[in-house]
């Protein structure tokens, strides 16, 4: 892979970063060495399978300015999967609402960078795609842990990985699918709707309401993918 130092220098800084904020942040849950090493142990397995799955996509000499904008939103995603397997605060819950904001507005920001400075690439639209698809998925966890909603809410982060491994039995469903204004705002209201239902602020009944709803369009934006990909099966 003609660029893989770029991406080791500039993961790895990433991945000190994490470790770093981590351990700092660790003290908050009482358990600084194994929330640090799990925020980490996330960060690692995020980038390299990105790197695995799309490092010779990036036809650039240099990282970019976008790609660091996502990695920023894999440390904070990586922040707060490491919160999985401890009862958070109250005080923490509002972090991770705030890291939330933080990584929505980011989210903006990434595509906007890569297309001002042409350096759109296959690797960057897939870190950000996996970089979103994680953070749903621990936001889910998370829900369900803090007793916020049942176990069915682990569907919204793991609906997006079933729909992959379905396409290795079924080759039609894993071909590229256009880039909508649907999915986009699907995905963020994955984000900030799960981010509601953690909320403190929002009781029990409340927060398994929000996350129904955000669950429901998720199942119906999937519906109108796996649609088209059969349209499109059936014509070619």
């Amino acid at each position: 892979m003609r660029y893989t130092r770029r991406y080791n220098v500039a993961l790895a800084i990433g991945l000190a970063s994490t470790a770093v904020l981590g351990w700092l942040a660790g003290s908050f849950v009482d358990d600084g060495a194994v929330y640090a090493t799990k925020a980490a142990g996330f960060f690692v397995v995020l980038t390299a399978a990105v790197v695995a799955v799309a490092g010779d996509q990036h036809p650039y000499p240099r990282f970019g300015a976008a790609n660091v904008v996502t990695t920023v939103r894999a440390i904070l995603a990586a922040l707060v999967a490491g919160l999985i397997g401890y009862p958070a605060s109250s005080a923490i819950l509002w972090w991770v609402i705030g890291f939330t904001a933080v990584f929505v507005a980011l989210d903006g920001i990434d595509g906007l960078v890569a297309r001002t400075t042409r350096m759109a690439s296959g690797y960057g639209a897939r870190f950000d795609m996996e970089t979103d698809a994680a953070f749903i998925l621990v936001l889910s966890i998370l829900v369900w842990q803090q007793g916020k909603a049942g176990a069915w809410v682990l569907l919204c982060g793991l609906m997006r990985y079933a729909f992959v491994a379905a396409g290795q039995a079924l080759p039609w469903l894993a071909a590229p699918l256009r880039p909508t204004r649907r999915g986009r705002t699907v995905a963020v209201g994955q984000i900030l709707g799960l981010s509601v239902a953690l909320a403190p602020a929002t009781p029990v009944p409340a927060s398994s309401a929000v996350a129904a709803v955000t669950l429901a369009a998720l199942t119906w934006s999937f519906a109108i993918d796996v649609a088209w990909l059969a349209r499109q099966h059936r014509t070619s």
